[in-house]
């Protein structure tokens, strides 16, 4: 590197690339500058102000997520003009719509009555239904501010909540665009927009349409781009908190894409599903399958056993009986017809290796090359 790629934050010098933000270097070189609206993968606008940093000779805070990196910088994240800043806008923020978390200093109590009251209670009026998982909640504590400093403000949009996987509350949305990009540039949906102008502006459907009736595909990739509580799993809103569940990482099992997940299981039951953001192929994005389609694990109807059909009639078996009687079927029928009778059908709900081994199994033991493969079984 030249001397013409280093720039200073908070006194430390640091290289860039062309073409990097003041975001993208400090993130790289773990200093935190908290975000709200920035959306990894997405064009940075800079809309939530949260990002906001000092820049020597600039004549304003710069938003550090769309500000590129210049030489000789000079950049301050924690600066007092900063932290007064950030402190503002999170207290606008806060008094704009319904966030009665537990910093919000809701129905007049002190911050402290209030934060010891929400924790003994599950009541949907005290409680918004992601507090412990907010980054607005987050960034309120860190920088001790709650939102009675000005006049609680008041959404015009009611709640939608007749599709079957998402809530809407519009009284939660803080417009920072972050599900607007994530549909738009990340899922190219183009399902969602900013619609109508000023106190009125709100995330709208193709003509203000409710979800079910327009082009969302229900991935769901914006309720897990929301930094707040405007976009909610149906299923689990109110249902689970974060902290009572355990999240296990696996692969998504309904295609062979090999999408990662987190399932985040309650007293042994899966109640909720989202992407892991830090590895691929899908880095958090997923289908409607993959994200809603989980209810078939706790179902009743589910078989867990292996089924035997004896005089039109299925009895239990155990796994090993199952599988030496599947074997003695397939040897019978190979010695009486040939190889040619048999073929393997194997599906897109497995992963590549397991489909190798079907196909290999098919080929190498039971000798037939009838293998064949349906994306939509």
């Amino acid at each position: 590197m030249t001397e013409q790629n280093m720039m200073l934050i908070n006194g430390n010098e640091f290289t860039f690339e062309s073409g990097e933000t003041i975001l993208e270097v400090a993130q790289r070189n773990s200093i935190d500058i908290p975000t709200l609206c920035h959306l990894k993968g997405a064009t940075p606008t800079g809309a939530c102000r949260i990002c906001v940093v000092e820049v020597e000779g600039a004549r304003s805070l710069v938003a550090s997520c769309a500000a590129p990196a210049a030489s000789n910088m000079v950049v301050r994240t924690e600066s007092a003009k900063v932290i007064a800043s950030r402190r503002m806008v999170i207290q606008l923020l806060l008094s704009s719509g319904n966030h009665n978390c537990a910093v919000s200093g809701a129905a007049g109590n002190n911050w402290t009555e209030f934060q010891l009251k929400s924790l003994q209670t599950e009541n949907t009026a005290e409680l918004c239904p992601v507090w412990g998982d907010c980054k607005l909640q987050d960034l309120a504590f860190r920088y001790q501010v709650n939102g009675e400093r000005f006049i609680p403000t008041e959404t015009p949009h009611e709640m939608e909540t007749v599709n079957p996987f998402i809530v809407r509350d519009f009284s939660r949305c803080i417009q920072c665009g972050r599900c607007v990009q994530a549909c738009n540039e990340v899922q190219v949906n183009q399902a969602i927009h900013y619609g109508y102008r000023g106190a009125a502006t709100k995330i709208i459907a193709a003509c203000d349409r409710a979800y079910k009736d327009s082009d969302c595909v229900f991935c769901g990739e914006c309720v897990q781009a929301c930094p707040v509580g405007a976009l909610v799993e149906k299923d689990a809103r109110y249902r689970v908190r974060p902290w009572e569940t355990k999240k296990v990482r696996t692969t998504c099992s309904y295609c062979g894409v090999g999408c990662q997940i987190y399932l985040h299981v309650k007293d042994g039951k899966v109640v909720k599903v989202t992407g892991v953001e830090e590895f691929g192929p899908n880095y958090g994005s997923l289908c409607v399958k993959g994200r809603f389609g989980f209810d078939f694990i706790n179902s009743p109807e589910r078989l867990t056993t292996p089924l035997i059909r004896e005089n039109g009639q299925h009895r239990e078996a155990s796994w090993d009986e199952a599988l030496d009687l599947v074997a003695k079927k397939f040897s019978s029928i190979k010695s009486e017809y040939g190889s040619d009778a048999l073929a393997v059908l194997t599906s897109a709900r497995i992963s590549n290796e397991e489909n190798y081994i079907a196909q290999k199994f098919a080929r190498a033991v039971l000798k037939t090359n009838s293998v064949d493969h349906c994306a939509r079984l």
